[in-house]
């Protein structure tokens, strides 16, 4: 009879029954008590009270009767924590057993037992077994010491247990080296520091690289996940490692192929692209790839998810490959949207014309989503293969004759896009494409052919009529499609002013008069102020040349790809969102990028650019005895004159010049016209002559008390106005006696800040105060302090010196030359090591991402661009001190969220705390 027998019963008094039945002088009568108390337990009964009667059957030599026990004690040893203390013995006892099985179900049980006062007493057992002659005593020993990190981090570390698990990565079984593997990375993502434990070396790797041809598939994936976490010292040591993982591309388990392909993706990244064992190994990626693809659906689809990472970042590896990505007819959606997300990527001209066969088929489908999407990607072949564009316009038109609603309007969505993409060739279509006006009932592709009639109004005769028939139903339209009704009636104004100047008053009036929504409001408002204070600059600004699109659209932005590249065959490549995205807590984060690439790999190395970059950043020197200096100083010697600031754009960010990172002469100093856009906009509003740009205003704290001045308070704060630094102060007289000669002095400091003149205070009555606003100079001696932004000052008047610390604002050293040119800041942010990124949580953020953008600039954190991923706003941004540091931000906020997190690149990430307290302070201004 079978074990199902100990579930049927449920007599009463059972627990009774149980209980002489465990103490039973029979082993077989005692096995048959001891099953059916854990059939009890398993479905839900409360069997808690027998917990000595079971603990008593530990003492046996029978190891099914003993796995049942430790079982049980797992289960209730947490609600029954003093009891469990019984067992302790027994199991110090087990760990010393002869049978490597019952010493090694000892250790393991005593580790999943998270109860304090047992804990204690597992150390030396534990530390016995990490030593143990038997190869699976100690590899689950090494499982056990992460899980006692978990219960007792401080324990672990204590007792030298990290020490003995570092010594197994040495050891002869490669199972045992699997494991400590495993636990060491499970406890490096638990630890809080986030350094790693185990520093790895060549000596290290190749051990690691030994145990890997031998161990299980999932130790190996353990040790490949190791593995890519380090970095080789130089290009032989990298070929070394991808030429012993490679083997690994041809196991059968995909996890295992897929951790291969992560560290070789990694490993490329350091490898000279024009050298013949680069070309070889990425020869050798495609394979294991294709046959992920012959498995089934849903490993398909982690397969093809990873792949559209690895195609983004190296097309060259599956350029081949077009074929395995065609769509089955029984795929199901989820991998067919994949695989033609994965075929426009990989489209060219060699293959556009097989490309462009399949997507006319699937665009006869009867799966409406599969349909729409394939109809776009005609759209993007012909964006991304100009010599294609032709025959992709002429199937988007084949498929506009066939009158299926969805394929009309999503194939008017592309053209648009194909308009855009190449101006004044394609427009004969307009007439046909006008045909379908009244079948469209989606915003996007009504949007887009409003866009259509306006931006080549002067081509359709009836344009004003297709337009007015459109502003019949305006208040009932969506947002986006009244957007470009009032910009496509304000272009056909423009381009036939006789006889459309009511249309463009009745769309006005609509947009302004009858709508709640701010920014239909807000940009009717521009177009009619343009338009009735200058109708040319008007012309200028509505109908300017407008950029060509690019040819993706829909790439991941480079430093995210690379991020993601770093986490391939785990759900963050499933997802195309950093783990920081999803998971809270432990390791999260931990963020990871590839290597600098070689200098053979595209751009140059980092050591080149580095030469020279002590020529524009000033070095900031450790502090020394400041006190010393600030008592010796000379308080009525000349304030030093501030230097005048030189703005130039070419600036030496890398030490190498900006000509190096974009290949060409210095860029010439880009200034804006008195008569520019900005300027018109600021005439339009009444603006003009008045500055836009106000910096936060920190309010003024108590710097000198008056019982430490002698009866002089010294109030103050920092700003900054017109390009200089200011020190606002209120000195108030609250002694008896009036106080004149008032002179400053300030120390040296980080940030080499000095008076750019004589403090000019009028003589002090009693009781009254005088407001005093002091210009400062960057050109002064530079000493680093503790904090950076610390400014020790003395202050003289005619009654003593007083002295005291305050501390400079990090807004007001944001000098106004601090904005990079997009191609610069996305190559600095590659150069800049990892190391170098700190992230920082800010809480308490409203307002609107273009809100928080525009407060920004009018405090010198220039936004570079800005992108939406996944919900997301990001806002890469730059800034540069008045000590010609730079540093660069990502801000990532979500709509509604009033947390958000900032990231900062720099080479000298001194200056964060100083960053970080500057956006705190910016963010929650009004």
């Amino acid at each position: 009879m079978t074990d199902s027998k100990y579930f049927t019963t449920t007599k009463k008094g059972e627990i009774f029954e149980l209980k002489s039945e465990l103490n039973n002088d029979k082993k077989e009568k005692k096995k048959e008590a001891v099953k059916k108390v854990i059939a009890s337990m398993t479905v839900g009964k409360d069997v808690s009270a027998l917990f000595p009667d079971v603990v008593n059957c530990m003492q046996t030599d029978n190891l099914e009767l003993k796995k049942l026990v430790y079982l049980y004690l797992m289960n209730y040893a947490k609600s029954q924590p003093d009891m469990a203390i019984m067992a302790v013995n027994t199991f110090v006892k087990d760990c010393e057993d002869s049978n490597p099985l019952i010493r090694a179900l000892a250790v393991r049980t005593m580790g999943c037992i998270r109860v304090d006062k047992i804990t204690e007493y597992l150390c030396e057992p534990l530390r016995k077994c990490l030593k143990d002659e038997d190869p699976y005593v100690r590899k689950t020993a090494a499982v056990c010491v992460a899980k006692l990190y978990d219960i007792s981090a401080t324990m672990v570390e204590d007792q030298g247990f990290l020490d003995q698990l570092k010594d197994l990565l040495s050891d002869s079984n490669p199972m045992v080296v699997a494991n400590a593997v495993a636990a060491l990375s499970e406890i490096n993502e638990a630890s809080q520091s986030g350094q790693p434990l185990v520093e790895m070396n060549s000596v290290t790797i190749n051990k690691l690289l030994t145990a890997l041809n031998e161990c299980t598939e999932w130790g190996q994936v353990f040790i490949l996940d190791s593995l890519a976490n380090y970095s080789p010292k130089d290009e032989r040591e990298a070929q070394s490692i991808c030429e012993r993982i490679t083997p690994r591309l041809a196991h059968a388990n995909a996890a295992v192929v897929l951790s291969a392909v992560k560290v070789l993706m990694k490993l490329l990244e350091m490898l000279s692209s024009d050298s013949d064992f680069c070309a070889t190994l990425t020869k050798k990626l495609a394979p294991p790839l294709v046959t992920l693809l012959s498995s089934e659906p849903e490993v398909q689809y982690v397969a093809l998810r990873n792949i559209n990472l690895i195609v983004q970042k190296r097309p060259d590896i599956l350029k081949h490959e077009m074929k395995v990505f065609f769509v089955k007819y029984n795929d199901p959606i989820y991998v067919k949207l994949e695989k033609l997300d994965i075929m426009i990527r990989l489209a060219n001209q060699s293959n556009i014309a097989q490309v462009l066969s399949e997507l006319k088929e699937y665009a006869t489908e009867v799966d409406v989503d599969f349909v729409r999407k394939a109809v776009r990607a005609i759209g993007r072949c012909a964006i991304k293969v100009e010599p294609s564009a032709e025959r992709c316009v002429s199937t988007l038109l084949d498929l506009i004759q066939t009158k299926v609603n969805y394929v009309v309007q999503e194939a008017i969505v592309v053209i648009k896009d194909i308009f855009r993409k190449y101006p004044n060739k394609y427009e004969s279509i307009i007439s046909t494409l006008c045909e379908n006006l009244d079948t469209l009932d989606e915003p996007e592709a009504r949007a887009s052919m409003v866009w259509i009639i306006g931006e080549y109004a002067e081509r359709i005769d009836n344009a004003d009529e297709l337009l007015d028939s459109f502003l019949e139903g305006f208040q009932d339209e969506n947002a986006q499609v009244q957007l470009q009704l009032l910009t496509a009636v304000v272009k056909l104004f423009l381009k036939r002013p006789s006889d459309t100047q009511e249309l463009v008053q009745h769309v006005l009036s609509l947009a302004t008069q009858d709508s709640d929504n701010p920014d239909l409001r807000d940009r009717g408002f521009i177009y009619w102020r343009l338009l009735s204070t200058d109708p040319a600059a008007a012309k200028e600004v509505v109908l300017a040349d407008k950029p060509l699109i690019s040819e993706e659209t829909d790439l991941l932005e480079p430093t995210l790809l690379d991020e993601l590249i770093c986490h391939i065959s785990s759900l963050a490549s499933v997802y195309h969102k950093p783990p920081t995205a999803f998971v809270e807590g432990r390791g999260a984060g931990v963020r990871k990028s590839l290597p600098n690439r070689a200098p053979g790999a595209g751009s140059g190395s980092a050591d080149q650019s580095e030469t020279g970059a002590g020529s524009e950043s000033t070095v900031i020197p450790n502090q020394e005895s400041l006190i010393g200096d600030l008592l010796s100083m000379d308080i009525n010697a000349p304030a030093m004159p501030a230097a005048q600031a030189t703005t130039t754009s070419n600036v030496d960010l890398l030490g190498g010049g900006l000509d190096i990172l974009l290949g060409g002469p210095p860029a010439a100093s880009v200034e804006t016209a008195p008569g520019g856009a900005s300027s018109l906009l600021g005439d339009i509003f009444g603006l003009a002559g008045t500055s836009l740009s106000v910096g936060v205003q920190i309010p003024k704290v108590t710097w000198l008390p008056a019982e430490k001045g002698k009866g002089l308070e010294i109030q103050g704060t920092f700003s900054r106005r017109n390009g200089e630094i200011f020190m606002d102060m209120t000195l108030t007289n609250k002694a008896m006696q009036p106080m004149t000669n008032f002179a400053i002095q300030l120390n040296k400091n980080s940030f080499g800040l000095v008076p750019a003149s004589p403090l000019q205070a009028p003589p002090l009555p009693p009781n009254q105060s005088t407001e005093m606003s002091l210009a400062l100079g960057t050109t002064g001696p530079i000493q680093r302090m503790e904090p950076l932004n610390n400014l020790q000052v003395a202050v003289k008047n005619n009654i003593d010196i007083f002295y005291f610390a305050c501390l400079v604002h990090g807004n007001v050293l944001f000098a106004e030359d601090g904005q990079l040119d997009k191609r610069v800041f996305l190559n600095t942010w590659k150069e800049i090591p990892a190391a170098n990124e700190l992230q920082y949580s800010l809480s308490g953020v409203i307002g609107t991402t273009d809100g928080i953008a525009s407060k920004m600039t009018t405090n010198n954190i220039f936004t570079i661009a800005k992108r939406n991923v996944e919900g997301q706003d990001m806002l890469y941004q730059s800034l540069k001190l008045t000590n010609n540091i730079w540093v660069l931000l990502e801000l990532k906020l979500q709509p509604g969220n009033p947390d958000a997190t900032l990231s900062l690149k720099s080479r000298s990430v001194e200056v964060a705390n100083i960053i970080f307290a500057a956006y705190e302070a910016i963010i929650r201004s009004p």
